[in-house]
């Protein structure tokens, strides 16, 4: 395929396959990068449409022909951009002009001999997607993402030149004016070129787009994929609240099958192809069992995560450092295959500083007005202001907090003024998204209903400081900013773990320097992401309590069956915890709810017997191989054994709690083994929560059984000093550091130290008291877990205490 010339000599147009990156001063970065793709990765088998592109001297050439760049000039001469309604005026009377203008012959001459060539076969031509591309965008230090248009289901030679036009006329939309004054590039020095590519028919499948990096944390070992149905577009403009995916790249690498964790977007409505209509695409709802089903299989979501390792990689050694990439893709529908439509580098989270962690912190809280997904980790406060359309952009003002619907990339100008951002609709990889996080604002999208739940004009805060969560506060709120430079911190001999609950928070705090995580939950996910008691699934269809097997229905609807919800569901919480700090360890313990704390799980009442004291009753070990739980019991082992051997997290540790004697923990760990969990196979090793004076007085025996053991300080107060830890009355009794309680510890330290088994502490203790970490450390502890808040000082304390001791 030729490429027509221009009378100077260079080409009016050029094909995708005729371009590389270095082409960006020739065709914008991300027509440019569609030639990398099309050239280099194509090959390793990553699909991608064909297509060609218009050349920025063609652009020059139509605004020097026409004298269309003397007038653009003289409107932009002397614009205050921070003045939103002549923005507005001289943006439209540039794009107006521009969309007015013919276009030269030989430009047009050029265009439609490349679609004819494109369209071979097809009568009428082949339908395309038409993208402008900057010679400005996908910079290192500024993404132009959504400054120009892009059009979608354009078919026939009338509708494409007159698509090329609008395309030039968006290089001045009012953002893109705005955006290249705060980034300081002259207007004149920056052209456009566009990208005419053959559509892919996702409107009768799925698109979306995906990043080679956790978008919120930087943390750099998963590929986060985003899916909703139809045209990809809603996803960008955040239209909709999609399906979310994180696969965890070494695991891919070692070829698992490793998606650490997934949610189910809402998906409201989907962008499809106006057959019959008079536009070229419409919006139109889904359905609610579409709704209720994640829009991509398991082996399309690995499919898109390798390309975007394979991507990825690939920039890297072009551009000779590590390179995040920031991509958009898209299912055909007809033909069943996927592929890649464009590719950026990543410009945010990519250039942070990893040496220097910043945490914003709550000191109060107020009510919860709304929540949605956390964008960034900030914290701001701010008047409420609703904007509804882009005629009422003038009503913020700054250091409001604007809430909408959906940010439009139109009101980008208006989101500059703004000290955070809250949306309805739209995911974490939503244009808002982007722009919020290039800006360094705290957003929360897909609250659903915050622009009904927020009122207009009151004092709030919004807060992404906790996890995945957002949270829009009643009032504005006391916080503060704590940051760490990693870069001046030494490591301890004794080993500093973490205590981790929250897999949302799993990413950030991996980040943060430890030796691993000495105590992950399964209580907090089975609570927080299945709600469900695992008899219950397994036992469904015998049920009698309807209102439960409802709430079970509703709670489970899409999933393929009962059971395996609660496999998956605590697979993926385990698995992202796994996955942010690997190769370090990560010990697992397994579910210690008390029979009332079961019972509160949907569909438990029929299942746990009720007791006068569940804190000594049945829990932990005794349950396991009990005949009324051992079921259930399969169904964590199931989830755990797939972490290891599907996910490929080998890292992984279990952990065996309230064992009160040698031949309950024997049977135990014969039970483990029977589910393929075998101590010692993969460098499995199996530990035992030290929590019961039993377990300090027969430290030797225990040790024949368990690799370790970790010191639970909270019950093993309990029952040393005979006092109820959730009793208020005899509270003041409760204390770790009661002489009679550091005597156990020094003696379960010295027996596992005797039999050369590790020993480390994962109660709440060292968390509180300075001194008792202190004491752990003289007393020759392996490794002392910690809530994450605590991490950092006590780290520097450990260090300060083992100079003392001169270790």
């Amino acid at each position: 395929m030729s490429s027509p010339i221009t009378s100077s000599g260079a080409p009016e147009v050029l094909w995708f396959a005729s371009l590389r990156l270095a082409d960006v001063p020739r065709v914008g970065g991300k027509n440019a990068s569609l030639g990398e793709l099309v050239q280099h990765l194509a090959p390793l088998g990553v699909r991608v449409p064909d297509g060609f592109a218009t050349t920025a001297d063609a652009y020059r050439g139509f605004l020097a022909a026409t004298g269309l760049d003397r007038r653009i000039a003289a409107e932009l001469e002397g614009l205050d951009v921070h003045d939103v309604a002549a923005l507005q005026r001289c943006g439209r009377a540039i794009r107006d002009a521009v969309v007015a203008t013919p276009l030269p012959a030989r430009l047009v001459d050029a265009v439609l001999d490349a679609y004819r060539t494109l369209s071979e076969g097809v009568p009428g031509g082949v339908d395309v997607a038409v993208r402008s591309s900057a010679t400005a965008e996908d910079l290192p230090d500024a993404s132009f993402a959504g400054q120009q248009e892009t059009f979608l289901n354009v078919r026939g030679e009338a509708a494409l030149l007159d698509t090329l036009r609008r395309c030039f006329a968006s290089l001045y939309t009012d953002r893109a004016i705005s955006y290249r004054v705060d980034k300081g590039f002259a207007h004149d020095m920056v052209a456009l070129s566009v990208g005419v590519q053959r559509m892919v028919r996702s409107d009768l499948a799925s698109a979306g787009v995906m990043f080679s990096l956790d978008t919120e944390t930087g943390f750099r070992d998963v590929v986060l994929v985003n899916a909703a149905y139809g045209l990809g577009e809603s996803v960008v403009q955040g239209a909709v609240n999609p399906d979310e995916y994180a696969v965890w790249k070494p695991g891919l690498a070692a070829g698992k099958r490793p998606i650490v964790s997934r949610s189910l977007g809402a998906k409201e409505t989907m962008m499809v192809y106006d057959v019959g209509g008079t536009r070229m695409v419409k919006t139109v709802p889904v359905s609610a069992a579409d709704r209720a089903r994640f829009a991509l299989s398991d082996d399309d979501v690995l499919t898109l995560a390798r390309w975007a390792v394979a991507v990825e990689a690939h920039y890297s050694r072009v551009r000779g450092t590590p390179t995040p990439m920031d991509m958009e893709w898209a299912k055909d529908g007809v033909t069943g295959e996927l592929f890649l439509v464009q590719a950026r580098p990543e410009t945010v989270r990519s250039r942070e500083s990893s040496l220097v962690i910043e945490r914003h912190v709550l000191d109060a809280r107020g009510e919860t007005i709304a929540t949605g997904r956390a964008v960034g980790q900030k914290i701001a406060s701010g008047r409420v202001r609703h904007v509804r359309v882009a005629s009422e952009m003038d009503r913020v003002e700054r250091g409001d907090v604007l809430v909408t619907d959906k940010t439009d990339p139109d009101w980008e100008p208006v989101m500059k003024r703004a000290a955070a951002i809250v949306t309805d609709r739209g995911g974490r990889t939503c244009h808002a998204a982007i722009v919020s996080r290039e800006l360094g604002l705290p957003a929360i999208v897909g609250t659903e209903d915050g622009t009904r739940r927020i009122p207009d004009g009151e004092m709030v805060t919004v807060c992404c400081a906790e996890g995945d969560v957002g949270r829009v506060y009643q009032g504005a709120l006391a916080h503060h900013v704590e940051r760490v430079d990693l870069g001046t911190l030494a490591r301890p001999r004794t080993r500093i773990l973490m205590n981790v609950a929250d897999p949302a928070e799993a990413f950030r705090l991996g980040l943060l320097p430890s030796d691993g995580v000495g105590l992950a939950r399964e209580e907090f996910i089975i609570n927080h992401a299945i709600g469900i008691h695992p008899l219950a699934l397994l036992g469904y269809a015998t049920l009698e309590d309807r209102e439960a097997k409802a709430r079970i229905d509703a709670m489970t609807h899409g999933a393929a069956d009962k059971a395996g919800f609660f496999v998956d569901r605590l697979a993926e919480g385990v698995g992202r915890i796994a996955a942010a700090f690997h190769p370090r360890e990560v010990i697992v313990r397994l579910s210690d709810f008390k029979t009332n704390e079961y019972a509160n799980l949907v569909g438990g009442r029929a299942f746990e017997p009720t007791e006068e004291n569940p804190m000594l009753g049945f829990r932990g070990a005794s349950r396991y191989t009990h005949p009324r739980y051992r079921d259930g019991f399969a169904l964590e082992c199931a989830a755990l054994r797939r972490v290891r051997e599907d996910m490929g997290l080998d890292n992984l540790k279990i952990m065996v709690p309230f064992c009160r004697t040698v031949d309950e923990g024997q049977r135990v760990v014969e039970a483990l083994a029977s589910h393929g969990l075998v101590r010692g196979r993969g460098g499995l090793e199996i530990y035992v929560m030290c929590e019961i004076p039993s377990n300090v007085l027969l430290a030797d025996e225990f040790a024949d059984v368990f690799d370790g053991f970790s010191i639970g300080s909270n019950d093993l107060t309990q029952l040393v000093l005979g006092v109820d830890r959730d009793s208020e009355v005899v509270a003041p009794l409760f204390d770790e550091r009661n002489p009679a309680v550091l005597r156990m510890i020094e003696t379960v330290i010295a027996a596992a130290k005797r039999k050369g088994r590790k020993i480390g502490i994962c109660g709440q203790a060292p968390s509180d008291y300075p001194e008792f970490a202190r004491f752990l450390v003289r007393a020759g502890i392996d490794s002392i877990s910690l809530n994450p808040d605590v991490v950092q000082k006590t780290t520097l304390d450990v260090l300060g205490y083992e100079a003392e001791l001169g270790r």
